[in-house]
């Protein structure tokens, strides 16, 4: 066995393995779970990493691409990775908030009321296409995702620590949809942009078809699970255990209230927003295997966490800014600690 490959023995890579809190070798078990995500997903390796940054922060992702990119497909794999259990509600303009929380029944035998309970009682939810259902559907998932809990019937009921939102939206279809208000757009960690796979990957695309790729049978595609749940727990107490030199902590700040005084954006980022791109960016930090935060970590979580939550001024959109190009060029004029 070659030195330091002590954690993850060779023998034990068909094993689930529970990474300890401080552990030095995190990055190889992550890179166990983007190699059996690989098995499903073609590429998409920046996404990827943003989906278990989210994840391990704790937080919720809103996935926008275009038809047929894999969007159900890597939620639906990574869940399987990580030993979660996994759900998908097709949201669509007659989606009641019931048939996702659930609802009480009567039980004329037992003469009580029986919960039944929705898809939302799960680990990771897919809500596939959530902006075609109406705000009022849309709120359901306000509590579910700040809390953790849902409210049925004024009872609380728990979802569990490891409970996940992975939201799509398509970026192209306006007609019969219903844009996410800024409440809950906010409840989103990030917001992951999924795009077409590179030439080469098509081609592997393609190749996979030709020998009968089946995208709704894991098993047949032998994606294992690599960590349970308490290996998840883990990767979340490495995030948490980053260290974060002052200069950090004053650079995320900057950053963020930068973006309150910039001429080209109205609506710039909250103290939430701040908080998030902390803690987005010491998951990647243990993510790729330190025990510290870089000014690296912070600009390449800044678009994921920062594009959903920026709203430009009209003037800026007339003149072809995007969100993009505002967040670019504010990572260009902060001052980036030495």
């Amino acid at each position: 066995m070659a030195p330091g490959t002590a954690c993850y023995p060779p023998a034990a890579m068909n094993e689930p393995v529970q990474p300890p809190a401080h552990d030095p070798q995190l990055a190889q078990a992550l890179a166990r779970v983007r190699s059996e995500i690989g098995k499903a997903v073609v590429g998409q390796q920046a996404v990827v990493g943003e989906l278990l940054a989210a994840f391990v922060a704790g937080g919720h992702v809103l996935l926008e691409g275009v038809p047929g990119v894999a969007k159900t497909l890597l939620a639906k794999t990574l869940a399987r990775c990580l030993d979660l259990s996994f759900a998908r509600i097709q949201f669509t303009p007659d989606l009641m908030p019931a048939d996702i929380l659930g609802t009480s029944l009567w039980r004329p035998a037992e003469q009580r009321f029986q919960l039944s309970k929705g898809p939302i009682f799960t680990e990771v939810l897919l809500a596939d296409e959530i902006n075609r259902t109406p705000p009022k559907t849309q709120a359901a998932l306000l509590e579910a995702m700040e809390e953790r809990q849902v409210t049925i019937d004024g009872v609380p009921h728990p979802l569990g620590r490891h409970f996940f939102v992975v939201a799509t939206q398509n970026p192209l279809e306006l007609e019969g949809t219903y844009p996410l208000p800024e409440a809950q757009t906010d409840r989103f960690l990030m917001k992951v942009r999924i795009g077409y796979p590179a030439a080469s990957e098509e081609i592997e695309i393609l190749k996979r078809a030709h020998q009968g790729f089946d995208s709704h049978d894991l098993d047949r595609l032998g994606v294992s699970r690599v960590l349970t749940r308490e290996g998840a727990d883990g990767l979340r107490q490495a995030a948490s255990a980053v260290k974060v030199e002052d200069s950090l902590f004053k650079y995320v700040s900057e950053l963020c209230r930068a973006t309150r005084s910039s001429p080209r954006v109205r609506i710039g980022a909250s103290p939430r927003a701040a908080v998030a791109l902390l803690l987005a960016s010491k998951a990647y930090a243990a993510l790729s295997g330190k025990g510290y935060l870089t000014p690296d970590d912070v600009k390449t979580m800044a678009r994921p966490v920062l594009r959903h939550r920026l709203i430009l001024k009209s003037e800026a959109e007339i003149e072809g800014l995007t969100v993009e190009d505002a967040i670019g060029g504010l990572l260009d004029e902060v001052a980036v600690p030495r």
